[in-house]
């Protein structure tokens, strides 16, 4: 089996352990100290948290400040919109910041917020048995397509505000 472990930098590191307690996710004592907690998320999937000074042991290069550029986005999977929507609220009660408006195309919804780090974490829920019957090859096609993209297209602002599904495509463009 295969696992994931994602190394985050964080400025307080028992802020940060409050502030993901607060979502429901424990930690592992075994792999903790003064400079880290592994956060667990799955069975495979752990998030170490270290502080700034452990995290520059493993790097080459700065650290990234969040607050001018994004580093990563961290997308975690929901089995229910209910659930994406009650994960944002906690998080936001814990001190994280909105990120980018909720997304809607019925078969996927999700959702995104800053955490007390200033990194980018999105939720999201996916129902299957609602997938368009085109594929997903087909979707990003013609998501890509000049003819059909605003983004790529020559398009007046107008046609920027239409929606797919609910979102707007201006929000994509970004």
């Amino acid at each position: 089996m295969r696992m994931i472990f994602v190394n985050l930098p964080v400025k307080d590191l028992e802020a940060s352990k409050t502030f993901f307690g607060a979502l429901g996710f424990t930690f592992n004592p075994a792999f903790a100290d003064e400079n880290a907690a592994c956060m667990v998320v799955s069975d495979s999937i752990f998030v170490m948290l270290l502080t700034e000074a452990r995290f520059r042991d493993f790097i080459t290069g700065d650290i990234c400040d969040t607050t001018k550029a994004t580093e990563v986005l961290t997308c975690l999977s929901c089995p229910s919109r209910q659930e994406v929507d009650d994960t944002l609220a906690k998080a936001l009660a814990a001190g994280a910041k909105p990120w980018k408006p909720n997304m809607d195309f019925g078969f996927l919804y999700g959702c995104s917020f800053q955490d007390l780090d200033g990194h980018v974490w999105e939720l999201m829920y996916m129902d299957p048995a609602a997938i368009p019957p085109q594929s997903w090859r087909g979707i990003v096609t013609a998501w890509l397509s000049p003819a059909v993209s605003p983004c790529r297209s020559s398009a007046s602002s107008a046609s920027r505000e239409a929606t797919w599904g609910r979102r707007p495509l201006r929000d994509a463009c970004r």
